[in-house]
């Protein structure tokens, strides 16, 4: 499997910039990567305030370098960067060892939407 993390940094967002994100990958983002060909699987990670991150999962390496290299073209006009205000920090191609699934078993949808206490 071949993997592919996109960054962006939350230094300089606006306010509000966690929950915009949240809405977007919930009402939009995750129904189109849910149905992309070659994609095994894409997860959405944030460190509100810190950074907000799209870590993909692809078949194949040739699958993750089409997206990789389509992607960086549009990158800084991508939704993610217009709702934080600016292009991705960091664009990075990986290979993935392997996937575990535990006990709990694997959950595709929205993850908790806040976990500051």
């Amino acid at each position: 499997m071949y993997g592919l993390a996109v960054r962006w940094s939350l230094a300089d967002a606006p306010d509000d910039v966690d929950e915009k994100l949240r809405d977007y990958v919930e009402g939009t983002s995750l129904a189109r990567f849910s149905a992309m060909d070659g994609l095994r699987f894409k997860t959405w990670r944030t460190r509100p305030g810190e950074w907000f991150e799209g870590t993909y999962v692809f078949e194949t390496a040739a699958a993750r370098d089409e997206f990789a290299a389509s992607f960086a073209e549009k990158a800084a006009e991508s939704p993610g960067s217009q709702i934080i205000g600016s292009a991705p920090v960091l664009q990075e191609s990986f290979d993935v060892i392997a996937v575990a699934e535990g006990q709990a078993g694997f959950a595709a949808g929205p993850g908790p939407r806040s976990t500051r206490s």
